[in-house]
């Protein structure tokens, strides 16, 4: 007679449990972008399509503003924090040099403080070096805590990488920046792309930080924070659904485009 195991059923149950978790808020978005809704969009009034063809006629298009905003803080802090947090990422691992542990140490602050308390901090600062809030210091604010995250990521790229790849490379003539041009660089790449997303994520996402530098810019989501009070309007969740949908078809395509590439390699070996 076959024992009862709880990991059998208990396991799988849990996934499934915490699955529908966390896509109830996902679908519940969804759903209520299509709502014919009026100034708020908490009950369910009727289907329509207006809403995801006139999305920017919400209050004289102020959710495509906020959004538009987000993007452009977005992309700047992630080309920043990419730039500067490879470079120190190769630096640490490739470089000896005095108080490389400090700084390795002090690296990993920003990802460790409560946001609240950067947020309040880099409001001060701003404050006494008398600084106006506006969009310059929400994309300074961004990027100084997604380079702890960039520095990570690469880091341990780098810290994977073979140096005879390298060697082989310079023992074939390769100036330096040859070889870091077509070596070091392409082997780096996915980690440097990893890093990237992982950064425009988070500072898209962002609010508490945004809230306390960002002055009288309004990002995607301090509208949304904004607007929960009255009621979020069925725009923002055609925004928020579009960009759920947007990053779901990018992270397919990178899956399917992976096992391709490795069936492809598999073949010709």
């Amino acid at each position: 007679m076959s024992r009862l195991s709880l990991g059998k059923w208990l396991l799988p149950l849990y996934t499934a449990l915490a699955l529908i978790f966390l896509m109830v808020p996902i679908v519940y978005t969804f759903i209520f972008s299509f709502n014919d809704s009026l100034k708020s969009n908490i009950t369910w009034r009727g289907f329509t399509l207006d809403k995801w063809l006139n999305v920017c006629a919400v209050q004289n298009g102020a959710v495509c503003q906020a959004f538009g905003n987000s993007l452009i803080i977005g992309l700047a802090a992630t080309l920043i924090a990419t730039t500067l947090g490879t470079m120190i990422a190769i630096a640490l691992v490739r470089y000896r040099f005095r108080f490389r542990s400090g700084t390795s140490l002090l690296l990993f602050l920003p990802m460790a403080t409560p946001e609240v308390v950067l947020g309040a901090g880099l409001a001060a600062q701003f404050l006494s070096l008398g600084v106006p809030k506006d969009m310059l210091t929400i994309i300074l604010a961004h990027t100084m805590f997604c380079i702890s995250f960039v520095v990570v990521t690469v880091k341990a790229r780098v810290a994977g990488l073979d140096p005879a790849l390298e060697e082989a490379g310079r023992d074939l003539y390769g100036s330096p920046g040859q070889v870091f041009a077509r070596i070091t660089f392409p082997l780096l790449l996915p980690g440097i792309l990893a890093a990237a997303l992982l950064s425009f994520a988070l500072s898209f996402d962002d609010f508490i930080i945004t809230n306390f530098n960002s002055g009288a810019v309004t990002t995607f989501p301090k509208y949304i924070y904004i607007s929960a009070s009255r009621g979020i309007p069925a725009e923002a969740n055609v925004i928020a659904s579009a960009v759920f949908i947007l990053a779901l078809v990018i992270v397919v395509t990178a899956q399917v485009s992976a096992a391709a590439r490795a069936k492809r390699q598999a073949r010709l070996g």
